[in-house]
């Protein structure tokens, strides 16, 4: 029999991050249990949102009676088609700024990298009057186009594509294949773990993106979820369970979404520091 030896240090660790799973678990787990409670219900103690009885009701009020849904499309269709164009471009552009040599590339590599340090909010009022005169304001091109030039999904894709052994891609050269069909049948294969964490990062970015669609979206029926709930928890300030319920809604696919790809997201990250 293999006995362990006792580590208080490793036990008290465990214990923080059990705690700490906690703290973080709780908001969400509230909001699951009081989005399931009858609507305008009286509660005394807090131990009463988490008691029967419960109900489907305010998921079926807000997806008859308000513009969640049409919020939740619009949610869905910005994400998946800034993720997918995001994801081709980052991946595009990572391949020979990783395994190719030309003039300037460490000063491209360098601007992207200058990239990360420009805060988002610094940029928007030059690419508000940009896409005012493009007239893309209150479209779908206008909110999905500015996702489109972030250097995070780049930066982490280069950083894996150094990792991949260049012995590899010499020898698929000496064998006559050309710079695509070496990108398409040997980096892309080999790299479906940090495609798949970068998809899923530009995901949950671009789902809780706020500031940006805020600005663009002059319309109800262009808004995002982040944009939509405050409108939407204006019109029930009365009712919390009806606001705690539109929120479980938008919190919903984004959480699935990273419970689903939580091994591959963090194995990708983990992946990027390896050096040759």
């Amino acid at each position: 029999m293999i006995t362990r030896k006792f580590n208080p240090g490793s036990l008290a660790l465990t214990a923080l991050s059990v705690c700490l799973a906690l703290i973080f678990l709780f908001p969400l787990i509230f909001g699951l249990f009081a989005s399931f409670k009858v609507e305008s219900v009286s509660f005394k103690d807090a131990i009463d949102w988490f008691k029967p009885p419960y109900t489907l009701a305010n998921y079926l009020k807000i997806l008859q009676s308000s513009r969640v849904p049409l919020w939740t499309f619009n949610s869905f269709l910005i994400a998946i088609i800034g993720t997918a164009v995001g994801l081709t471009i980052s991946a595009l552009a990572a391949y020979p700024l990783a395994k190719m040599e030309f003039a300037g590339k460490r000063g491209v590599y360098f601007y992207f990298l200058l990239g990360l340090m420009v805060p988002g909010e610094a940029t928007i009022v030059p690419l508000f009057i940009t896409a005012n005169g493009l007239y893309l304001i209150d479209t779908y091109p206008g909110i999905i186009l500015p996702g489109l030039a972030g250097s995070m999904g780049l930066i982490i894709m280069v950083s894996f594509f150094r990792a991949i052994p260049k012995e590899l891609l010499e020898v698929a050269h000496l064998d006559g294949a050309k710079h695509g069909t070496i990108f398409f049948r040997i980096i892309i294969p080999l790299s479906r773990t940090v495609l798949v964490t970068t998809c899923i990062l530009s995901f949950i970015g671009s789902w809780n993106s706020y500031l940006w669609p805020l600005l663009c979206a002059m319309s109800e029926q262009m808004f995002t979820l982040p944009i939509g709930l405050p409108t939407f928890e204006g019109t029930y300030a009365t009712d919390r369970v009806i606001t705690i319920t539109g929120n479980m809604v938008a919190s919903i696919p984004a959480l699935i979404a990273f419970l689903i790809f939580e091994q591959q997201i963090t194995r990708g990250i983990a992946m990027t520091g390896i050096k040759e």
